[in-house]
């Protein structure tokens, strides 16, 4: 399948924002979190990304409703881009020295606001630079050079930080740095682009009639029963997925112990993940084409019980390779899968409400996990046992899926 230019343009700044997705919420400022002495806990991190969620969530269908209007997606889809790109850099500029820990999480809420912010619009613009038929294959394709280039900035960056030593906070803080120019660089094309094509006609006081149309679909989304129950269904699932991302570096630190599992090794196998989610996500999208998206999604769901059941019984620096090639398998797919198949069955000039919506539920649930996690870890005292919190979601989530026709019905 040959790409357009918009398809192109579009795929290049998930080739961008990945790295933050990577080095900043994954990997480095979990690392350096945990260096600030006056930090009880690294899993506490649990409680920020949660915070953030909240604040996304609630942010999400009002901007998209208010975005749907003619010319004014990209106008916030620039916004919060810069939002991200911004607080990314000023993470550079607060290290573990000045104790100042309430700072580096200001930052860091305010770049996964920017970040996420950012990926409404860039999802929603997924209806207005492919057609139904293209969606799966594009979709995946977004994620899949998303990992495979952002291993490209993640690696210099694990360059620099090994030569200026692992356990100093100089490495990381040029990490930021570095991630910041990628995002920024590889968001370009987007803005030249890609455009705004389904949209609703503008009318007068846009704030208020937005609000009058986001409480009218709020009434009546339940109406529109394929998407209904797979936004419950994503609610549930897409919980643990996130989960898994954000908590992986506290989990595997904790489990293992910082005495058998260096920065160096952690770090080299969320690159690992990256290198192998590239060709999987590839596949998952070819296979959607022949046994279809909703196929897929389920084996993404039941990879993710495995891998969290898995992860109980992790004891050794080789276990977190197997079990991050199995989580590399199915993160990029089920991502670029879950987005598409929502892509094909809402209406396409409310494209932005309704993703608006497919958001909120996202960010809603993945409130629930990083603190589950968290809380879990605090009232046992054991973080090996936190990992079953979330494994419920995935299965219920699976559960409602399997309700959903074999075949994509649009917004029925």
């Amino acid at each position: 399948m040959k790409l357009t230019r918009e398809e192109k343009s579009w795929i290049m700044y998930d080739c961008g924002n990945s790295a933050y997705s990577m080095a900043v919420t994954t990997a480095f400022l979990p690392i350096i979190f945990g260096m600030f002495t006056n930090v009880e806990s690294s899993m506490d991190l649990g409680y920020f990304n949660s915070l953030a969620s909240i604040i996304v969530a609630i942010l999400s269908p009002i901007l998209g409703t208010i975005a749907d209007y003619k010319d004014k997606k990209k106008r916030f889809f620039i916004f919060f881009a810069i939002v991200g790109l911004l607080s990314t850099l000023s993470l550079a500029f607060v290290g573990p020295e000045s104790g100042m820990w309430q700072l580096l999480i200001l930052f860091y809420i305010l770049s996964c606001i920017g970040f996420a912010g950012a990926n409404i619009f860039y999802d929603a613009f997924l209806v207005d630079i492919t057609s139904d038929e293209r969606m799966d294959k594009v979709s995946a394709s977004g994620f899949a050079y998303g990992y495979i280039a952002s291993i490209i900035p993640f690696g210099i960056s694990l360059a620099i930080v090994y030569f200026l030593g692992m356990d100093k906070a100089i490495g990381y803080q040029v990490g930021f740095i570095i991630t910041a120019l990628w995002w920024g660089l590889f968001t370009i094309p987007m803005l030249r682009n890609v455009h705004q094509k389904h949209y609703v006609e503008s009318e007068p006081r846009p704030v208020y009639n937005s609000f009058k149309r986001l409480i009218h679909t709020f009434k009546e989304i339940k109406n529109y029963k394929v998407v209904f129950v797979f936004l419950i269904a994503y609610f549930l699932y897409i919980d643990g997925v996130d989960t898994i991302i954000k908590m992986v570096v506290p989990y595997a630190s904790s489990v293992i112990g910082e005495g058998s599992l260096d920065v160096f090794t952690l770090l080299a196998i969320l690159l690992i993940i990256q290198i192998i989610a590239f060709p999987c996500a590839l596949l998952y999208g070819s296979l959607a084409k022949k046994y279809s998206a909703r196929a897929m999604i389920i084996v993404g769901i039941i990879t993710y019980i495995i891998s969290c059941v898995a992860a109980y019984f992790i004891s050794e620096v080789w276990h977190i390779f197997i079990l991050g090639a199995m989580i590399g398998s199915a993160q990029g797919g089920i991502q670029a899968l879950s987005r598409s198949y929502y892509g094909k069955i809402i209406p396409k000039e409310n494209s932005n409400e309704f993703f608006g919506f497919y958001n909120i539920f996202g960010k809603f649930a993945a409130i629930i996990g990083p603190a589950l996690m968290a809380l879990v870890t605090e009232v046992t005292g054991n973080a090996r046992l936190s990992i079953f919190s979330i494994i419920p979601l995935f299965v219920f989530g699976l559960i409602i899926f399997l309700t959903l026709p074999k075949e994509e019905k649009v917004y029925e």
